[in-house]
């Protein structure tokens, strides 16, 4: 691939597309085409995933002086309809002593609604959540589209209203001393599809390298850093190893519904649990190309992938900060399944390349440096498709099988 065909697809796909919705179908037909132009034979996986249409949302606050003030809000997907009022509550803090703050009141957080958080405001009484976002620096007053994300309920658990604002707003909430709140929500719930492109380059034995990125963007963002770049990793490196038979076959997916908790990965790995045992190695991509930034890798396989990284990429002149651990991507249902895998991502700061928002736009990005990045990444993938035997142990250390529990929300984090 070239710097033209990079500056193409950033083109052809620069329009948000978040999971399940047609949008997100067309980017995945897309790249689909992609792959097929390559002469490389691809398919769309669909698999299902919880849909909402909020059709409307509001929050009203009593102020310290006893004055009502509208809040422009967004309600949360999937958190169910109705109305509730309460006293306001700031909880910057979410510690047992001030968890017991929120029972019966409406609680302002600083965090996002995780598994965790979300049980321990159930355990402790709270009525309904306001999280927010944006910067109290930036000009816009953009809302992001939350959700309360069905494996943060539970099965058949208690769904409380949630409503995501503006960080001006919360500033002021806070700052002006906000005693109570009135949130409404109604939506109508149900079930959508989404969908996983996967194309395959077989090899001369039967086992895999899989290949992953994810394709999905958040509702503000059109996504061309996170993660068109990594869809567009991919292409590079089937583009590159396409005509030449190695020892192992490289299998490419790009995932869909990456964003709504790594759907599109844990739907694959779900759907292939037979083909598993075959799968030697997965390489996830998860943004690269900024014009500023540093490149990493995080290996959840065993300690000496990490250090095989750091000595070929120095071999390559590849400058790369290696470590073992989980990546929030992913290359994570993988690894959680037993399949050694690590993530590539090239990290800028967010003063330089944002991510998750409307300032995640093509103009962040290094023609050069994708291509540098892709090459990279194209001749790791290809010695270890060449490998006589793949060499990274096929075992997941306890250390990282304990990040994953807890990433996974199978285990609360040690504090």
């Amino acid at each position: 691939m070239n710097k033209k065909q990079v500056r193409q697809i950033l083109k052809d796909t620069d329009f948000i597309h978040i999971s399940g919705s047609p949008e997100e179908k067309k980017v995945a037909e897309y790249l689909k085409a992609r792959c097929e132009e390559m002469g490389v034979k691809a398919k769309l996986e669909s698999f299902e995933v919880a849909v909402a249409d909020v059709k409307a949302a509001s929050l009203t606050v009593k102020l310290a002086n006893g004055q009502e003030k509208e809040i422009p809000c967004k309600g949360f997907r999937l958190c169910g309809s109705g109305e509730v009022e309460a006293p306001l509550v700031y909880l910057p803090e979410l510690d047992q002593a001030s968890l017991t703050k929120a029972k019966d009141s409406i609680v302002l957080l600083d965090v996002g609604v995780g598994y965790w958080t979300y049980q321990d405001l159930l355990k402790n009484g709270a009525k309904g959540i306001i999280t927010y976002d944006g910067n109290v620096h930036y000009k816009d007053r953009d809302i992001d589209l939350k959700e309360l994300r069905p494996h943060v309920v539970g099965e058949g658990g208690k769904k409380i209203l949630a409503v995501n604002i503006n960080a001006k707003d919360a500033f002021a909430l806070v700052k002006g001393g906000a005693r109570s709140a009135k949130i409404k929500v109604q939506q109508k719930e149900g079930k959508g599809k989404s969908h996983n492109v996967v194309a395959e380059i077989p090899g001369t034995t039967d086992e895999w390298i899989v290949l992953s990125a994810h394709l999905d963007t958040t509702p503000l963002s059109r996504g061309s850093y996170d993660n068109m770049t990594g869809c567009i990793g991919l292409l590079m490196v089937m583009d590159a190893l396409k005509n030449k038979p190695h020892r192992y076959g490289l299998r490419f997916v790009f995932c869909g519904s990456e964003e709504r908790g790594l759907l599109g990965s844990k739907a694959y790995v779900a759907a292939h649990e037979k083909e598993l045992e075959k799968m030697a190695l997965n390489i996830n991509l998860d943004m690269i190309g900024t014009y500023m930034g540093h490149f990493l890798a995080r290996v959840s396989a065993d300690e000496g992938l990490v250090t095989f990284i750091k000595y070929f990429a120095a071999a390559q002149g590849f400058g790369i900060n290696a470590s073992q651990g989980v990546y929030s991507s992913d290359s994570t249902p993988f690894a959680d399944k037993g399949v050694p895998a690590l993530s590539f991502a090239r990290i800028a700061g967010p003063s330089q390349a944002t991510i998750h928002n409307r300032y995640d736009t093509p103009e962040l990005l290094s023609d050069e440096q994708m291509l540098k990045d892709g090459a990279f990444i194209t001749e790791f993938t290809r010695f270890m498709a060449d490998a006589v035997k793949c060499p990274v142990k096929r075992e997941i250390p306890e250390k990282v099988k304990k990040q994953l529990d807890e990433y996974l929300a199978r285990k609360r984090k040690e504090e």
